[in-house]
């Protein structure tokens, strides 16, 4: 028995909804999401350095994009263990501090050198960067 055949129908269009970023089919991609994302930000900025990771995965490897690379996966992948930091933190210094981390390795993340391959990394990378500047600006 499959995950399909327990999930009732609107269950498994949502699912296949959420997952729809995460897609490698070419889709239309646009500037604004049709719906918000459900999941929670741990889940959000786990799934954003496993993407990153799968993405940087298919950069063919020279001396110009090595360290590209290795720079993209380092802010990519510490965006969720910052945030993680942050949701753990025992003080509001220590909260900000790694929430401002977030923002600082999210920022990081929108390589410009790779925004036409990489369009809706791209995308995520804004969004987790507005999410982390909205709350740094609120505490």
């Amino acid at each position: 028995m499959t995950n399909d055949e327990r999930m009732t129908n609107s269950e498994v269009r949502k699912a296949r909804a959420d997952d729809s970023f995460w897609d490698d089919g070419a889709g239309l991609v646009r500037e604004e999401a049709e719906t918000k994302r459900v999941y929670d930000l741990e889940e959000r900025t786990a799934r954003f350095g496993e993407a990153i990771i799968d993405f940087a995965k298919t950069i063919p490897q020279n001396p110009v994009t090595s360290r590209i690379i290795s720079q993209l996966i380092g802010a990519g992948t510490s965006v969720g263990a910052n945030y993680l930091e942050a949701d753990d933190a025992v003080s509001k210094k220590e909260f900000l501090k790694n929430i401002g981390t977030c923002r600082k390795e999210g920022r990081e993340t929108k390589q410009p050198e790779l925004k036409p391959q990489a369009r809706r990394l791209w995308l995520e990378a804004k969004e987790l960067h507005l999410i982390f500047s909205k709350i740094w600006r609120n505490k």
